[in-house]
C-alpha cells in the first residue's frame, strides 16, 4: 500500500510538473528561446515522466535479504537506468534537430552550411554511442559477478581501452574514419565528388559510411574508411561552382577561330552557363587529329554535367552538318 501510494503520488507530481513545465516554457519561450525549449519539451516529456516513476519505484522498494523483493529492486534498476539513457538521448536528437533548424536553408551553395552538417550529426551518434556504454557499464556493477568490469568500462581508461581493442573490427574502425573525415575538412555535405570515375553528390555522411547520389540517380554508400585511404576529386571544396570541360576531337585542317565563335554562341545561348569564364584551346594533337577543349562554368556540379553534354552536343552536330571536312580522317599515301 505505501508503495502504491507513493507511486500514484508521483504519477500525479509528474502531471502537475509537466502542466507547470508547460506553462512555463511557454511563457519564457515566447521571446529568443522557444527554438530550444519547446522541441525539447515536447521530445522529453514521455521519457521525463517514466524516469520519475521509475525512480520512485525503485526508492520505495524495501532493501531486503536475499528474494523476490531483491530480484525486482534489481529490475527496477536497470529500468531505471535505460530510461535515463533514452531520455538523454532524446535530448541529443532534439539538440541536433535544433542545430539543423538554426542553419540556412541553401546548403548546397554554402560551404560553412555543408561543413556544419558534416560535423553535426557524427558528434551526436558519437555521443549516443557514449551515453549507450555508460548505461551498459552502469547496468553491469548491478551484477556482482561483472561489478569490476561494469566499473572499467565506466573509468575513461576502460573505454578507451574498450574502444581501441574494438578498432580492429570493421564498423568500428569506419566510425574513427568518420569523425576523422567529418573534422579533415575533406568532404561536406551537398560536394560533387568523383569517385573511381563516378560522378555524384555527397547525400549523407555517416560514421561507418557516406551516401552518393549519382548523376544517374543511383545512390553509391562507401566506407568512410575509403576516403582516409584512397584519393578522390571534390570539385567543389572551396566553392559550388564547377567548371565543366569537354574534349572533341577534329582533322588538323580544322579552323579554330570559327569552332570558338560556335563554342561561344553555344555557350552564352545557354542557360545554364553562370555567366562566368569559358574557353577553347588546343589541349593535344596526335597524327590522326588535333583535340580540341571546351571549358565553361556552371552554378554547380549538375549545372555543369548538362551543360558539358549540350556543348558535346552542338559542337557534333555543327562539324557534321557544317564542316564535315574538319572531322578525323585517316590518312594514308600511296606510293607506286
Amino acid at each position: 500500500m505505501r508503495t502504491a501510494l507513493i507511486v500514484g503520488a508521483t504519477l500525479a507530481t509528474a502531471v502537475v510538473v509537466d502542466l507547470i513545465s508547460g506553462l512555463l516554457i511557454r511563457r519564457v519561450s515566447r521571446g529568443r528561446y522557444q527554438w530550444l525549449l519547446e522541441p525539447l519539451r515536447q521530445a522529453c516529456r514521455r521519457p521525463a515522466v517514466a524516469v520519475l516513476l521509475v525512480g520512485a519505484l525503485y526508492y520505495t522498494l524495501p532493501v531486503g535479504p536475499a528474494g523476490w523483493q531483491r530480484d525486482l529492486r534489481h529490475v527496477v534498476q536497470m529500468v531505471l537506468v535505460i530510461l535515463s539513457a533514452w531520455l538523454v538521448i532524446k535530448a541529443l536528437h532534439v539538440a541536433e534537430a535544433v542545430a539543423f533548424s538554426r542553419l540556412p536553408g541553401d546548403a548546397a551553395t554554402s560551404r560553412r552550411v555543408r561543413r556544419a552538417r558534416t560535423q553535426i550529426r557524427p558528434v551526436r551518434r558519437l555521443t549516443v554511442a557514449v551515453v549507450t556504454i555508460v548505461a551498459v557499464g552502469l547496468i553491469l556493477i548491478t551484477f556482482r559477478p561483472v561489478r569490476l568490469f561494469g566499473i572499467s568500462v565506466l573509468t575513461s581508461a576502460g573505454v578507451v581501452g574498450a574502444l581501441i581493442g574494438l578498432s580492429a573490427r570493421t564498423a568500428l574502425g569506419n566510425a574513427f574514419a568518420g569523425v576523422q573525415v567529418a573534422f579533415a575538412d575533406g568532404l561536406h555535405v551537398g560536394d560533387v565528388l568523383v569517385v573511381d570515375g563516378e560522378w555524384g553528390r555527397v547525400e549523407e555522411v555517416k560514421l561507418t559510411n557516406v551516401v552518393i547520389r549519382l548523376w544517374d540517380e543511383r545512390m553509391l554508400i562507401l566506407p568512410t574508411t575509403y576516403f582516409t585511404e584512397r584519393p578522390f576529386q571534390n570539385w567543389t571544396r572551396n566553392e559550388s561552382r564547377v567548371v565543366g570541360k569537354v574534349q572533341i576531337h577534329v582533322d588538323h585542317t580544322a579552323d579554330l577561330d570559327d569552332l570558338r565563335r560556335e563554342a561561344r554562341r553555344l555557350i552564352e545561348s545557354s542557360p545554364l552557363w553562370d555567366r562566368g569564364q569559358w574557353v577553347l584551346q588546343m589541349v593535344d594533337s596526335t597524327p590522326q587529329a588535333a583535340v580540341i577543349q571546351v571549358q565553361a562554368s556552371a552554378a554547380d556540379g549538375a549545372s555543369a554535367w548538362d551543360l558539358r553534354c549540350d556543348m558535346r552536343e552542338g559542337l557534333v552536330a555543327y562539324l557534321r552538318d557544317h564542316h564535315p571536312q574538319w572531322l578525323p580522317r585517316t590518312r594514308s599515301q600511296y606510293q607506286p
